[in-house]
């Protein structure tokens, strides 16, 4: 579940759900090419991970992407937004839908050159899943059963938490070394199809004799790069990893990811040639078509399932009133913001999940249309708001005019004194967020983790989602999304996702505001790439 650093683009409506590259950099995925480079290295824009790089304690884009880089999971999601397909799994059995028998690839290597086997996997999702350790990712283990015994709500500030019942989920069990059984709480459909996020990756036998965070200041995945250095605010260095044998190898030998502070910079260095690919051009760049000008056929522009949020912190008393949640997210002019803002490269947002994402329902958000009139009648109903209302967003990206747009429709309609209020970076934007520090409302955009619409409710808005961090809580809210975990087929689990959202689009936890896409640009220095499904730099695909 990765919580976005950058905003994205145009949205590509009727898919249920894909990612389109144009552009001369949109090859296939086969074989070198004649003339094309077996080595060399690439340059990357990129920014600082909020946490030391472990995948179950990492959930936004800054530290997922190389996260993403440096391991390889049991499934994988094809870039052109097909269905999930077997990575490290030889196969994912089932009968029931409840116990699966999942057996891995024989002979695969971590980057410390151990084998990689089913007690890997085991482990690491025991050790994701244990309270104590404090992993953000914990509630992805939820559907496995045992999951309760061993995970307990994070301690507050200066206390211990609680120790669990027990150290391992009773529903995992390691069959031999190339073969493990999982047992969940209920049949669950869409299991197999999470199976492909990054909490779900092996750790290898280095990561549980140290500390996780030293580990992840120098981590050991088994992907087709392996780590070299880190420098905070400077650069990540990686190399490609010769005893990979999986499909997705890598053709360039290393890659560096130079993180930026401010995506301008970054953008510039892009036109100059100074790094190799840009995922989110900066939106400066968007009137007039300039970066389409500046880049000229090395401009990709694709549709993602991301979405621009603005959430509101439940843990302080003076938003806890719905009806001025719905207030302000009524006095949103979202038609304005991406026609003026955007220049015509977002959409207005109209339900709680990217339209684009298999189960979504389109136009299921009631309090994402425009009606001042609605907005100020809500308003005097409800307990109100008194001195000065902050936006808070990241100051490193693009997101400082959208902002202060939002913050200044809210003035001119509800008559709050708001105000925009940039942090400087990613990272310590997100840390504030983590630690429930907020004292306004904040940007919250959401980029996919897998092709469901559970993704969509589990992590955001079920009590202790993984990335719950507004604290929204609603009981009949999880007494549905549990019900729709446990569905036997996901028409049915849709069907229960649809009644949890609209519980919450009664609660308005956070805000919709804007459908995203993505406009990239590459150097001339590469010959062939891909996009992932989700936006990212496909690095196996890069050609030289």
């Amino acid at each position: 579940m990765r919580v976005s650093k950058r905003a994205s683009g145009a949205l590509a409506v009727g898919a249920a759900f894909a990612l389109v590259a144009s552009g001369c950099s949109s090859g296939g995925g086969g074989g070198n090419e004649p003339n094309a480079s077996t080595d060399g290295a690439i340059i990357l824009g990129g920014t600082q991970p909020q946490n030391p790089l472990v995948p179950a304690n990492t959930t936004e884009t800054g530290g997922g992407r190389i996260v993403d880089y440096l391991w390889t999971g049991l499934v994988e999601y094809p870039n052109n937004g097909g269905a999930p397909q077997n990575a490290l799994a030889e196969s994912i059995e089932t009968k029931d839908s409840k116990v699966f028998t999942i057996k891995i690839k024989p002979n695969t290597k971590f980057h410390d050159g151990t084998p990689v086997k089913a007690e890997n996997f085991v482990k690491a999702w025991n050790w994701g899943a244990y309270g104590p350790n404090g992993a953000t990712n914990a509630s992805f283990f939820a559907d496995i059963q045992g999951f309760d015994d061993v995970y307990t709500e994070p301690a507050k500030e200066g206390e211990k938490a609680p120790e669990p019942k027990a150290k391992e989920m009773s529903g995992l069990k390691v069959l031999d070394d190339w073969s493990f059984e999982v047992t969940l709480n209920a049949p669950t459909a869409v299991f197999p199809t999470k199976l492909g996020y990054s909490a779900f990756v092996p750790m290898p036998d280095a990561f549980f004799s140290q500390e996780p965070d030293k580990f992840g200041k120098n981590p050991i995945g088994n992907g087709p790069v392996k780590f070299v250095s880190w420098q905070d605010d400077v650069d990540i260095k990686l190399t490609r990893f010769d005893d990979y044998n999986l499909r997705d190898k890598v053709k360039v030998k290393d890659v560096t990811v130079k993180i930026y502070q401010d995506d301008t910079a970054e953008y510039n260095d892009l036109v100059s040639g100074n790094i190799d690919f840009m995922q989110q051009v900066p939106v400066s760049s968007l009137a007039g078509d300039k970066w389409k000008n500046d880049l000229g056929d090395k401009a990709i522009a694709a549709t993602t399932p991301s979405t621009g949020i603005i959430s509101f912190p439940l843990y302080d008393k003076r938003f806890q009133d719905p009806k001025l949640r719905k207030a302000i997210s009524l006095s949103i002019n979202r038609q304005d913001i991406t026609d003026k803002i955007f220049f015509g490269n977002r959409k207005p947002a109209d339900s709680w999940a990217n339209p684009l994402t298999p189960g979504a329902e389109p136009g299921n958000c009631t309090v994402c249309k425009y009606d001042p009139t609605e907005a100020k009648k809500l308003f005097a109903e409800s307990s109100g708001f008194t001195g000065k209302l902050t936006l808070s967003y990241n100051a490193d990206a693009s997101h400082k005019e959208w902002m202060e747009a939002v913050a200044q429709q809210i003035k001119t309609t509800l008559g709050i004194d708001a105000v925009a209020v940039g942090v400087p970076t990613f990272a310590v934007f997100r840390a504030n967020i983590k630690a429930k520090k907020m004292t306004g409302m904040y940007r919250a955009g959401w980029q996919q983790d897998y092709p469901d619409v559970e993704n969509w409710v589990m992590p955001l808005y079920v009590t202790n989602g993984s990335s719950n961090d507004g604290s929204y809580s609603n009981k009949e809210v999880d007494a549905k999304a549990k019900a729709a975990l446990a569905a036997p087929s996901l028409e049915e689990s849709h069907k229960l996702f649809a009644e949890a959202v609209q519980l919450i689009d009664q609660d308005v936890p956070a805000i919709p505001v804007y459908f995203g896409g993505q406009q990239s640009g590459h150097s001339d220095k590469i010959k062939k790439m891909e996009l992932t499904n989700v936006g990212e730099l496909d690095i196996s695909s890069v050609e030289l």
